[in-house]
């Protein structure tokens, strides 16, 4: 598989592009340009011999094209290389530049990662990239879950103190109330003894006069 062509473009813009050999693949990419929707994604399009990969990140495109479709891995290897030099040499200025504005200095290094990527150690580089990336998404998902289980924690934290702060008030609620059953006996024995002595002091009235000379 050889990699014969790229270009990194904005919309039906060229921004800058390389080939490898000559043949009306411009012609063949701006008809493309213009049916590859903005919004973020990457896809692979067969046309004649030739199949087209392409990466659309931030409103720019970045686009290969390959003499065989047998292998993905390296020409997606190659433009998310060529999409982070990109970004990392003109930031903002590519969604501004005019068309081919990047192509003198961009142009060579689109054909020095071009000779590389068809280079025998192309395929080793590209496991070794997909292997990082396989790594950094799981340590993006373990991140993940740890963040989640934190809020776990949280929450299960806050219900423990919710729970804590009821048993206390109800604790709070059963000594006040323990305490008003106690002075409610305290006063039915009192006004229990006084009807008590009521009596007996009525009856040795009756019996001896409210004097208690007769007794």
């Amino acid at each position: 598989m050889t990699i014969l062509y790229s270009l990194v473009g904005r919309g039906k813009t060229v921004l800058a592009e390389y080939t490898f050999t000559s043949g009306n693949f411009p012609t063949i990419t701006r008809v493309l340009l213009a049916k590859i929707p903005v919004e973020d994604g990457k896809m692979s399009y067969v046309y004649d011999q030739h199949v087209f990969h392409y990466i659309v990140e931030d409103g720019i495109i970045y686009l290969c094209m390959c003499d065989d479709m047998s292998k993905r891995r390296i020409p997606f290897g190659f433009l998310e290389d060529i999409k982070q030099r990109f970004c990392a040499t003109y930031g903002e200025k590519k969604h501004t530049a005019i068309a081919f504005a990047m192509n003198e200095d961009f142009g060579r290094t689109l054909q020095k990662q071009l000779e590389f990527y068809n280079g025998p150690s192309a395929d080793t580089f590209a496991q070794v990239n997909n292997k990082l990336d396989d790594v950094k998404n799981v340590m993006v998902q373990n991140i993940e879950m740890v963040l989640e289980r934190g809020e776990k924690l949280e929450l299960l934290v806050d219900k423990t103190d919710k729970l804590q702060n009821q048993a206390f008030k109800f604790e709070k609620s059963s000594k006040r109330l323990k305490e008003a059953m106690f002075w409610k006996r305290v006063k039915l024995y009192l006004l229990f003894f006084f009807i008590v002595a009521l009596i007996i002091f009525i009856i040795s009235a009756i019996i001896c006069g409210f004097d208690f000379k007769e007794c």
